[in-house]
């Protein structure tokens, strides 16, 4: 019955003729995000879908013409980001607003003085009526320095390619590769860029330089079999997120590596389903032998009120040690009943969240998460059983009648052992870094933020983070003395010694962590980032405390 739905999906999907531009989606590292975002909180638009927020271009152009709209309610600054998107998304290829490399109407002066200018640019661009092609150079450059305790300095530098478009006004399609060095500190090249820590070049750490690659690809069929019906599937690899989240995100942060995914997505008046099925790895070995797949499975049911609220309940599974279970395939089906009807082998996850859009310029938003068992222990907050998380945040657009600004304030916490698996095959990562929040079990967080456009081209930030933790104690050799839940690597064990697992429990940690950044764009595509980091670590248990502060330059190009 499973498979036999999944085709009749296909076939709906065939069958449909109606016809959309630009399938392909936007990267999630693009601003155009941030941008849609205020507008959302600032009620110039009713609703994006931020619990899986990767757009197709098609549907930022929608976005768009919806703030377009109200250009009347926009500041002045938002006026200018709006006509900059507006350059990129409306027209594929506008010769007063657009240009590429190699251009067959244009000598190499022109294409290269064209670069450093504020059109949109592509190393290449092709397109008709069934078909368009676009080709950006990537490239990046870092220069980090550690201050306390002093390393000196490092470089990471990378060039790649993405390919993007869309064929048959369906199906889009992307492919992106970059590759990348580094030289100097590999320490500080690690602190500033830590996603190298998932390239297997750069662990197996087997050549004369430091190097690292990355790549993704996919295509993704979409299409309207009635009105304002919407349904796509996506297969291939892609960096995505999920949940709601303004510091990090408890069910997928967007920290990990990215999966490799089949998923399903449908969206119809007021209900909005998605689906996905990935695979990933484990830790690093040097052994091949001990390399294994894991699969993480998604789930997710929501109901949007328009300037109301969403509300949504969601589930997750994580397993590995055999191939695809079919019985997670399916759309249709409740994750932890299947999983305890193949014998309880698996780490299955289960959220509820809400966002509210009611109230002009502030969101709030919620997510309780409960891991494992599912309501039977929420009597005894303390239990070792009792492995839930939540978040609660809220998001103030023109803070204080200040047009441009906005505040963001967000707490976070997540009881002892949360994401952690009996099977050590089976817990909440991948490439050995959390698939959800990165302050991990036994520990909570007060997120705080303020941003404010300057310019059209020039956006400040400041961050402030204060972390508490627990964790586990050891031995002078090495021997788990006390697990308190902190490690979510090592789990309480089938027959713990202890029925109670106090939050906060173990040696205990605070850690005040400042984030100055500075993002400028001169001409488009031609982008720096300016950041000061600085993290006080105290430690409440045994006394003393430590610094460390970096400061790293990044010029990211995009043409």
């Amino acid at each position: 019955m499973k498979i036999a739905f999944r085709y009749t999906v296909v076939v709906l999907i065939l069958l449909s003729s109606s016809i959309f531009s630009q399938v392909d989606n936007i990267p999630l590292n693009h601003p155009v995000y941030t941008f849609l975002k205020e507008m959302k909180v600032k009620k110039v638009i009713p609703y994006i879908n931020e619990d899986v927020p990767n757009l197709s271009r098609f549907q930022v152009k929608d976005y768009l013409i919806q703030v377009e709209e109200k250009m009347g309610e926009l500041s002045s600054n938002e006026k200018k980001l709006f006509n900059r998107y507006k350059a990129e998304f409306y027209e594929l290829i506008d010769s007063n607003s657009t240009t590429y490399f190699f251009h067959p109407e244009k000598d190499f002066g022109t294409s290269l003085s064209d670069a450093f200018t504020n059109k949109v640019k592509y190393f290449y661009a092709y397109s008709e009526e069934n078909a368009n092609v676009f080709v950006e150079m990537l490239g990046h450059y870092y220069y980090g320095q550690q201050f306390e305790p002093y390393v000196n300095n490092t470089h990471l530098f990378d060039i790649g390619f993405r390919f993007q478009g869309t064929v048959f006004k369906h199906l889009g399609y992307q492919l992106s590769f970059i590759k990348g060095g580094s030289a100097g500190d590999k320490q500080i090249a690690e602190l500033i860029e830590p996603k190298v820590l998932q390239s297997f070049k750069w662990i197996e750490d087997s050549e004369n330089i430091a190097n690292y690659e990355f790549t993704e690809g996919y295509l993704k069929y979409y299409t309207e079999p009635v009105e304002d019906m919407h349904l796509s599937i996506q297969l291939g690899r892609e960096n995505k997120t999920v949940g709601y989240g303004y510091g990090s995100k408890l069910i997928l942060s967007g920290d990990n590596p990215p999966l490799d995914i089949a998923g399903f997505d449908f969206n119809y008046g007021i209900v909005k389903f998605t689906s996905i099925h990935g695979s990933t790895v484990g830790d690093f070995s040097s052994d091949i032998n001990e390399r294994y797949t894991k699969y993480w499975a998604f789930n997710r049911f929501k109901l949007s009120f328009e300037n109301l609220f969403d509300i949504g309940i969601g589930e997750t599974i994580v397993y590995s040690g055999r191939g695809i279970e079919l019985g997670y395939l399916s759309p249709l089906g409740f994750y932890k009943f299947v999983e305890e009807s193949i014998q309880d082998r698996d780490n299955a996850n289960l959220y509820f969240d809400l966002q509210t859009s009611f109230l002009p310029d502030l969101e709030l938003q919620a997510t309780f998460l409960l891991d494992e068992n599912i309501l039977s222990n929420l009597q005894n907050l303390e239990s070792y059983k009792n492995k839930t998380a939540y978040q609660l945040g809220a998001f103030w657009y023109e803070a204080f009648t200040l047009n441009n600004l906005s505040v963001v304030l967000e707490y976070t916490k997540l009881r002892p052992f949360v994401y952690s698996h009996i099977n050590i095959q089976n817990t909440y990562t991948a490439w050995g870094t959390n698939l959800g929040h990165p302050i991990g079990p036994n520990a909570d967080e007060i997120f705080s933020r303020i941003a404010y456009n300057l310019t059209d081209w020039v956006r400040l930030s400041l961050d402030y983070r204060f972390i508490r933790r627990g964790e586990n104690i050891y031995s002078d050799d090495g021997t788990l003395i006390n697990n308190v839940g902190g490690d979510l690597n090592i789990t309480h064990g089938q027959n713990p010694e202890k029925q109670d697992a106090i939050f906060l429990d173990g040696i205990r940690f605070n850690n005040h962590i400042f984030n100055l950044g500075i993002r400028v764009e001169p001409i488009r595509d031609f982008i720096f980032d300016i950041i000061y980091e600085h993290d006080k670590e105290e430690n409440i248990s045994e006394g003393g405390s430590k610094n460390q502060s970096y400061g790293m330059i990044k010029f990211t190009l995009n043409y």
